[in-house]
């Protein structure tokens, strides 16, 4: 019996040190000269996609994990494959078609923010009917946000988990909320706790306030509802009160991965104590560890790090009732 099979995409990450060389434009835009060729600072190569990260994440806090995702047949699969192994993830259920292993490239190009160019490649593939279900043995499905083939795949996955009482944590992208409530309404049915940020809680309800933005989901499904804001902080609801958490104040390098770092964070803290404030601080920690170094993998910390770092920083939550 696993404590959680994270499900999500998997990628070859390069990472591309631009310095000052990419023009910014309006509305945070990057502009690259047409025709141009720009010399970069440095490029640096690491396994990546949310499913991977977050498996990761779980796999150094201390749970027992299993990662299920898609991927090609060549070098970049089985670098990822050799990674997962190597942070003692499960990876017995990995699937690996003809396709392509997905890749990103990301360039970071402002203040420390990221854009990203992604091919999804075998990610988008994930069949359900090559899914071993009867071996999905586990507590909680963690589920990445998922495109085409595979999202489908997701939302069978999580009727059979709450046909067979297993817990799901669903976590979207910008790519799924820009579809519209309609279009992910069954899977928030099956959903116990949603975590997304604001700019997706805004395109799926319409609303702006952080307030209005979790009232709207929790009706739609899911128990808890996390809102995480950027330098904001993390908004959480479950029906009964509203919780805030503000960040700390450190040095950003690169926010890649801070997301799913957080979720899992948050999940493990959550799983082992029952508890939304531990739980809130849990992820905070995990995901500022990750957005002070490159990559989403790189400063996962583990438990014993994880709890000295909550004994020696101050972390206070708020609540209160709305």
């Amino acid at each position: 019996m696993y404590d959680v099979i994270t499900c999500g995409s998997a990628t070859v990450d390069a990472f591309i040190q631009t310095g000052d060389k990419l023009f910014v434009g309006r509305n945070g835009s990057v502009r690259v000269p047409f025709g141009s060729k720009i010399v970069v600072e440095d490029v640096v190569f690491a396994v990546g996609g949310g499913g991977t990260n977050t498996a990761t994440a779980f796999a150094r806090l201390g749970l027992k994990v299993a990662f299920l995702g898609k991927t090609g047949q060549g070098t970049n699969s089985e670098r990822v494959i050799k990674q997962l192994q190597k942070e003692k993830v499960d990876t017995r259920f990995v699937l690996r078609g003809n396709g392509r292993t997905g890749f990103s490239v990301v360039l970071d190009a402002y203040k420390r923010d990221r854009t990203i160019l992604t091919f999804k490649g075998s990610n988008d593939q994930m069949r359900f009917e090559d899914v071993s279900i009867r071996k999905l043995k586990t507590k909680w499905f963690y589920f990445c946000s998922m495109m085409n083939e595979s999202y489908k795949t997701i939302e069978r996955l999580a009727a059979y988990a709450k046909k067979h009482n297993i817990k799901v944590l669903f976590n979207p992208s910008a790519y799924l909320a820009r579809k519209g409530m309609g279009f992910v309404t069954k899977m928030l049915l099956n959903t116990d706790i949603l975590v997304l940020n604001k700019e997706e809680g805004n395109l799926l309800t319409g609303k702006k306030n952080v307030k209005q933005i979790l009232q709207e989901l929790v009706k739609k499904g899911p128990r808890i509802v996390i809102i995480t804001d950027g330098e904001n902080g993390v908004h959480l609801y479950d029906t009964n009160y509203y919780y805030r958490l503000k960040p700390h104040k450190i040095k950003v390098v690169e926010t890649t991965g801070a997301g799913d770092a957080f979720g899992a964070g948050f999940l493990v803290g959550y799983i082992k104590t029952g508890k939304v404030e531990f739980a809130l601080k849990l992820g905070l920690i995990t995901a500022e560890e990750v957005i002070q170094h490159i990559g989403g993998k790189h400063n996962l910390p583990s438990w014993n790090s994880a709890m000295h770092i909550l004994n020696t920083k101050e972390t206070k939550v708020m609540r209160m009732r709305i």
